[in-house]
């Protein structure tokens, strides 16, 4: 049940009772928007988050079976660095399972957290990035207010790069553990590959999917602070095509 709709500045605003109503608005609506992409244009570039956030949301988008995918070139927008390549943790992995291996997408563009060259792996995807413009981006918002691994203390609204090389904050680090991915936080890598702020910006259409009573206070300051880089997800607001979809948890305090 949809219990409020509203708008902040330009970013579109539901909140739904349940996790489960939330993920199946949101698959409808990118859903809607892949069909309506089809009609002017042979194939589409979409940007997928990875995290335990996604999961109805995605659940929900593989089912349905009206769907293309043979035409959709996937991305997705972060990556830890010295991770093991076959670790369940890695957010290509985690893609891979609940995503990449169930559809037969036209393409599958991994960000390599393994690369020998780390600097060079960041000017690859970013070629990547430059030659394909990303249609549609489905993301979540850390409880620090990151979105990818633009965290508080790197985050930047003009970053003249389309991926970087981040230090991962504490917080984020934490978060990993909260959502069980990781057993403690000397476990989580410290480093990750990330999008910038600017590269998901440049997405056509942006669909954030917020769910959970641990998102509170960042869904609060994303909606209410000022749109600075002490919340990153707070630029949302300036984007002019972006719908952020709550539960009642992550919207308690609104």
């Amino acid at each position: 049940m949809l219990i409020k709709n509203f708008k902040k500045d330009n970013l579109e605003v539901s909140v739904f009772d349940t996790r489960r109503e939330m993920g199946l608005k949101a698959a409808q609506d990118v859903r809607s928007e892949i069909l309506k992409l089809f009609k002017t244009k042979d194939e589409i570039n979409m940007l997928f988050a990875a995290a335990p956030s996604q999961n109805d949301f995605l659940q929900t988008l593989i089912s349905y079976k009206d769907i293309d995918w043979t035409r959709i070139n996937a991305y997705h927008m972060d990556e830890y660095l010295g991770i093991d390549k076959d670790a369940p943790q890695a957010f290509g992995n985690f893609l891979m399972n609940a995503l990449f291996s169930k559809l037969n997408f036209k393409t599958v563009n991994y960000i390599d957290g393994t690369a020998e060259d780390v600097t060079k792996e960041c000017m690859r995807y970013e070629e990547l990035l430059n030659n394909n413009t990303i249609d549609i981006v489905c993301m979540g918002i850390g409880e620090n207010g990151h979105i990818a691994f633009n965290d508080p203390p790197v985050a930047d609204f003009s970053d003249k790069v389309k991926v970087k090389i981040v230090k991962l904050d504490e917080l984020c680090r934490q978060q990993q553990v909260n959502d069980k991915c990781f057993e403690n936080i000397h476990q989580v890598p410290k480093y990750a590959i990330t999008l910038t702020i600017p590269a998901l910006f440049e997405g056509k259409k942006l669909f954030c999917i917020v769910p959970a009573p641990t998102k509170a206070n960042a869904v609060y300051d994303t909606l209410n602070g000022k749109i600075e880089e002490k919340c990153p997800a707070s630029i949302l607001r300036l984007h002019l095509a972006a719908k952020l979809y709550l539960d009642k948890d992550s919207a308690s305090k609104l």
